[in-house]
């Protein structure tokens, strides 16, 4: 992980919408900042796809972050709720690549899992673990704020992981890493 490079990390939502930015360190991530955007008082969709946009580019501009990691939507039961989820992800996408910033998407068990350990955490567990590994002095009342932070974090243990960052991410695990990396290992 090069040091100093800033993630922005994006838990997309309609009526909430989770960020964390955080910047790497030699030893582990420094929290800049963490929040949520509330947008359930406007009640027209488009809108909040607006403000979701808006937002995001103040938080570009605001802190320069190299990356975007942004949470996947996850299929559900009402497919209404997927489209929008999925059109409120666009547009943080679409903000980030208006700035040029690479954009990284992961599935919701692939950032718990990066936490906790495991893909099924609540966001309770997420938040309990990242609070006592980047040492926050308190939780956030709302969790999605710790959910946009998890998709920083687990963007930055990514590109922090040898097996990712050596093999193309290719390697599913410290053995399959070893296979594929016999001159790495002493």
């Amino acid at each position: 992980m090069e040091p100093g490079k800033i993630i922005l990390g994006v838990d997309p939502g309609t009526t909430i919408m989770g960020y964390g930015i955080i910047a790497a360190r030699a030893r582990k991530p420094e929290v800049l900042t963490l929040g949520v955007i509330e947008l359930h008082k406007l009640e027209d969709h488009y809108k909040k796809i607006q403000k979701i946009f808006e937002r995001t580019l103040w938080l570009i501009d605001e802190f320069h972050p190299d990356v975007m990691a942004i949470e996947a939507p996850f299929y559900g039961k009402n497919v209404q709720s997927m489209l929008k989820l999925g059109r409120a992800q666009g547009a943080a996408i679409s903000a980030a690549l208006y700035r040029s910033l690479p954009v990284f998407e992961y599935a919701p068990r692939r950032i718990k899992q990066a936490i906790t350990g495991e893909g099924s955490a609540s966001k309770e567990q997420v938040a309990g673990v990242l609070q006592k590994y980047l040492q926050l002095k308190e939780i956030p009342k709302n969790l999605d704020a710790t959910d946009g932070l998890a998709a920083a974090v687990c963007h930055y243990f990514q590109l922090a992981s040898p097996a990712a960052a050596n093999t193309g991410g290719t390697s599913k695990n410290w053995t399959d890493f070893i296979r594929s990396n016999p001159g790495r290992v002493k």
